[in-house]
C-alpha cells in the first residue's frame, strides 16, 4: 500500500477552489486500490481529530491565528502529525506532497525528518506566488526565497502547467521536475432557457443569452479587471459585460470604480459569486464570449471551464494561458486597445462554434480528471 500525505490545501470537502478541488477530484476519482491518501484539513475547532471522506484519512489540524504565518504554522503541524502517523502505524516509504511553496523557508528540518522514515517530498509550486500583487514586497521576497529553497529540498517538483515546468527548469537547473496538468469536468449543464434557476438569475441581472461577455475569477489586479473593464468601456459593443467574481467588501472594487468609472456604464454588472455549479456552467454556455486576464499561475481552473463550456474565448496573451488554450482561443496584450480592438472584430459576428468543439477536444485530450488522476496514480506507486 502507497501511502501519500497531502498538505497545504484547506482541506475536505472543498469548499473553495484551485488545490481543494483538485485534492477532492484526486480522491473521489481514485482508481488504484493500492493508494491511500491522508489529508490535512485546516479548522478552527478540531484538532488532530481523524474523519473518512471518500475513503481517504481526513485529519484536522487548528493551527494558530498568526495572520499570514497561519498556513506556515498549518503546514508545520501538519507536516509532524503525519509523520506521526507514519511512525505508530509503521508505514514504509511514504510520500509527503505539499501544495504551494510557503513553508519553503523552514523546509529544510522536515524534509530531513521525511528522508529519515524513508519517504519522499513532493511539491507542486501553485505558480508564481511570489510574483502577485497583493503581496507586500517583503512577503513577495519571502515567497521568492521559500520557491528557491523548496526547489533545493524537493525530490521531485511537479508542476500543472509546461509554462511553470519550464521556468523552474530555468530557475533550478539541478530540480527534477515533472508535468501533470490540472483537471476539469466537461459535463455541460442540465438546464435550459425555461429553468427556474435560469430566469430567476438573468432576470434578477437584466442579461440574455448570448448577449453577453463574461468574467470569472477571483477578484485580484494581477487578474487584469481593470484593463478589461477599460477595453470594454471604449468598445462599440451593446452587449454586457457580467463579472461574476467576489467584489463585495472588497477595497479593490473601490478603488477600481474610482479608476474607470465603470459604475457609469450600464453594460458592466458586477454580479457577486455563483455557488450553483450547474447555473454557472449555463451561464458560461450562454455567454457570448469569456474574457481570461490571469497573468500569474499555471493551469488557471477558469480558463479550463471556460474551455469546456464557452466557444470563444478571449484570452491574455502569456505563456501560460498559450500552453493550456493553443489555437482554440483568440489573445490579447495589455497593450492599451488591443483586447478593444478585439472586441470590437468578434461582436460583428456570430458564428464561433467550431472554437468551441476545438477548445473541447483540447480539454478531452488533456485536461479530463480521469486522464490526470490516473498520471499522479503512475507517479506515486512507480516513483516510491
Amino acid at each position: 500500500m502507497q501511502h501519500v500525505f497531502i498538505i497545504g490545501s484547506r482541506g475536505l470537502p472543498a469548499k473553495y477552489g484551485g488545490f481543494e478541488t483538485f485534492v477532492e477530484e484526486l480522491v473521489k476519482n481514485k482508481q488504484s486500490q493500492d493508494i491511500q491518501y491522508h489529508v490535512a484539513c485546516l479548522s478552527d475547532e478540531e484538532h488532530l481529530t481523524h474523519f473518512n471522506y471518500l475513503s481517504a484519512d481526513c485529519f484536522n489540524i487548528r493551527a494558530p491565528k498568526l495572520g499570514p504565518a497561519r498556513v506556515i504554522a498549518y503546514d508545520m503541524l501538519a507536516i509532524n502529525h503525519g509523520l506521526k502517523l507514519v511512525k505508530d502505524q509503521q508505514i514504509e516509504r511514504p510520500i509527503f506532497y505539499i501544495l504551494g511553496n510557503t513553508i519553503g523557508a523552514f523546509i529544510s528540518r522536515f524534509a530531513k525528518k521525511i528522508h529519515a522514515v524513508g519517504g519522499l517530498l513532493f511539491v507542486n509550486p501553485d505558480g508564481l506566488e511570489w510574483k502577485r500583487s497583493k503581496w507586500s514586497k517583503p512577503v513577495q521576497a519571502y515567497l521568492k526565497y521559500a520557491e528557491k529553497r523548496m526547489a533545493q529540498k524537493a525530490d521531485l517538483i511537479i508542476s500543472d502547467n509546461i509554462g511553470i515546468e519550464d521556468y523552474i527548469k530555468a530557475s533550478y537547473p539541478k530540480v527534477e521536475t515533472r508535468f501533470i496538468a490540472y483537471g476539469t469536468d466537461l459535463s455541460q449543464s442540465t438546464l435550459n432557457s425555461k429553468s427556474d434557476r435560469v430566469r430567476t438569475y438573468f432576470d434578477k441581472w437584466q442579461i440574455k443569452e448570448k448577449h453577453y461577455f463574461l468574467i470569472v475569477g477571483r477578484f485580484v489586479p494581477e487578474n487584469n479587471y481593470e484593463t478589461a473593464i477599460r477595453e470594454f468601456m471604449v468598445s462599440e459593443s451593446k452587449r454586457d459585460l457580467v463579472i461574476i467574481c467576489n467584489h463585495e467588501g472588497n477595497a479593490y472594487f473601490d478603488k477600481l470604480r474610482e479608476k474607470t468609472s465603470f459604475d457609469k456604464d450600464k453594460r458592466i454588472k458586477f454580479v457577486g459569486t455563483v455557488y450553483d455549479r450547474d447555473l454557472l456552467n449555463y451561464i458560461r454556455e450562454n455567454a457570448f464570449a469569456y474574457i481570461h486576464g490571469h497573468e500569474v499561475g499555471g493551469t488557471n481552473p477558469g480558463l479550463l471551464e471556460a474551455l469546456s463550456h464557452t466557444d470563444l474565448n478571449l484570452v491574455l496573451d502569456v505563456n501560460f494561458n498559450k500552453t493550456v488554450a493553443g489555437l482554440s482561443a483568440f489573445y490579447w496584450s495589455k497593450e492599451a486597445g488591443s483586447l478593444c480592438r478585439l472586441i470590437n472584430d468578434v461582436d460583428s459576428k456570430y458564428d464561433f462554434t467550431s472554437y468551441g468543439k476545438r477548445a473541447k477536444a483540447v480539454v478531452a485530450e488533456n485536461y479530463t480528471w480521469e486522464k490526470i488522476v490516473g498520471e499522479y496514480e503512475d507517479l506515486f506507486l512507480n516513483e516510491s
